[in-house]
């Protein structure tokens, strides 16, 4: 395409000009530091999780570092528009996820507020999630979770807001008997997948898992 010779993908590392359905070129794909978890052993995201909540299996993708190339990453998903990121970073996912036989019965992806939908223009984990969907042919809920709050910096929350932000979900239809896998972008805290996990486990007998992108461990 004429807009592929003018304005050719880069590399988001090193710049040098890429096809159009790649992040990083060859060389720089070495520089990202994969988990190589098993999803079904013990690891740092269930080790965490276990304090929170009760987890099934857990497993995160790449090693989330302040200067380092999965941060990158991560930002030219959330914040410079670059969508099919997800997609991408699925496709690296089914590369090194094996459900065997003991896949979760639905994929659900931490939801953003529809105000913050609307200034991103798009969900960061709609096409991972997508895209792992389609893989390992297990239907998805974009719409079973909803955030209740839109969110802004801690500090400038008033006490009114920080009451309202304890309970930042809730469930938009009722489910039970399912085994749900849960997905996120980065796992710091916990505290985000604790709070969507609680509302999947209250809702009857449930189970979650954990699937994240990175993991700041």
């Amino acid at each position: 395409m004429i807009l592929d010779l003018f304005f050719p993908n880069r590399c988001i590392e090193c710049s040098r000009i890429i096809d159009a359905d790649l992040l990083v070129c060859s060389l720089c794909f070495e520089q990202i530091h994969f988990t190589h978890f098993d999803y079904f052993s013990e690891n740092i995201i269930k080790e965490k999780c276990r304090l929170l909540f009760p987890v099934e299996n857990t497993y995160g993708l790449m090693k989330f570092e302040e200067n380092g190339l999965s941060r990158k990453l991560i930002h030219e998903l959330k914040y410079k528009s670059r969508e099919n990121a997800g997609k991408i970073l699925a496709e690296w996912t089914t590369e090194r996820l094996d459900f065997k036989n003991k896949k979760p019965d639905i994929l659900i992806s931490v939801p953003l507020h529809p105000k913050k939908l609307r200034e991103r223009g798009y969900n960061q984990l709609h096409q991972f999630t997508e895209t792992l969907s389609k893989f390992y042919s297990i239907p998805f809920d974009h719409e079973l979770i909803q955030r209740n709050h839109y969110s802004k910096a801690q500090a400038l929350k008033d006490k009114k807001h920080r009451l309202e932000a304890a309970n930042p979900f809730s469930l938009s239809k009722p489910i039970s008997g399912k085994h749900i896998l849960l997905i996120d972008d980065v796992f710091t805290t916990g505290n985000t997948v604790s709070s969507v996990a609680w509302e999947i486990l209250n809702a009857g007998d449930n189970k979650v898992s954990v699937l994240v992108m990175a993991v700041d461990a």
